[in-house]
């Protein structure tokens, strides 16, 4: 199945080309339509990064609540 990222990272260049054929179809120029379909690119790019961004998973269990220091102090450095 595929992941929300999947399907933006297929959609970016489907829009750019998509989109900018859609534009030059209907009579705008080069200079004009490639701009404007990058912006939405760019939008599917920036929803993916700050909107719906990746996350790390929670641990499950009793360690959730530990800090760095606690989880560091458990497992000492080896030298």
């Amino acid at each position: 199945m595929a992941s929300y990222y999947d399907l933006v990272l297929g959609l970016i260049p489907l829009s750019l080309a998509g989109l900018t054929a859609l534009f030059l179809t209907g009579g705008l120029e080069m200079s004009v339509a490639v701009p404007l379909a990058s912006t939405v690119a760019v939008g599917l790019m920036g929803h993916a990064m700050f909107v719906n961004a990746p996350v790390a998973a929670v641990p499950q269990g009793g360690n959730a609540g530990r800090t760095a220091e606690a989880a560091s102090a458990t497992h000492p450095t080896t030298e």
